[in-house]
């Protein structure tokens, strides 16, 4: 995967479980379609995604600088 690909998926990826995490955006969504029972368990599967996808993004703009820096010269 290609540097840019991988800061887009960790970008995305963070403001996407930053939003079902910080915002009641999910438990609507969830409420919604008849699954409430669900609700108290989200934050079991958020709170590793959203850790996943800030490490994800760390490691891409870590990557992208050092493939920088080597072509630079």
């Amino acid at each position: 995967m290609s540097d840019r690909k991988l800061l887009i998926t960790g970008i995305t990826g963070t403001i996407i479980a930053a939003l079902c995490c910080f915002t009641p955006l999910l438990v609507v969504l969830v409420a919604s379609v008849g699954l409430s029972a669900v609700v108290g368990y989200l934050d079991f599967v958020l709170l590793p995604a959203l850790g996943f996808f800030v490490i994800l993004t760390v490691y891409a703009v870590l990557r992208k600088k050092r493939s920088d820096k080597f072509t630079e010269g």
